[in-house]
């Protein structure tokens, strides 16, 4: 059974920075596909990015350029870089493992904006 575990969420003002890690039970990112998606309140869950077993990366147009996604496969995790924070980028933020058979979905983690 996979489990995914994110972590790093909190509350920081307009500008800051957080790093969110999706940590997962054994050594599975590095052959796989991790997506963070977000959700915020009132909304659809929607997509934030993506990094493919050959480390290609794609970012959805609203976080281009200040969020980095990237893994680190000697940890198992795989993390979400997020700078120049803006009010709009509040939401619960989640990782997707996919795999042949099904997707894996961790918990969440709220990441909270002031202004």
């Amino acid at each position: 059974q996979v489990q995914l575990v994110e972590s790093g969420g909190g509350l920081v003002q307009a500008g800051g920075s957080l790093r969110l890690s999706c940590a997962a039970s054994g050594n599975i990112f590095s052959r796989n596909t991790v997506t963070w998606y977000r959700q915020a309140p009132g909304k659809q869950r929607e997509f934030v990015a993506i990094i493919t077993p050959s480390d290609t990366t794609n970012y959805a147009d609203s976080v281009k350029g200040r969020f980095t996604i990237s893994r680190d496969n000697t940890r198992n995790t795989v993390y979400l870089q997020m700078n120049s924070l803006k009010t709009e980028d509040t939401a619960i933020y989640y990782c997707k493992l996919t795999l042949t058979t099904r997707d894996y979905w961790g918990q969440g983690t709220q990441v909270t904006v002031s202004s």
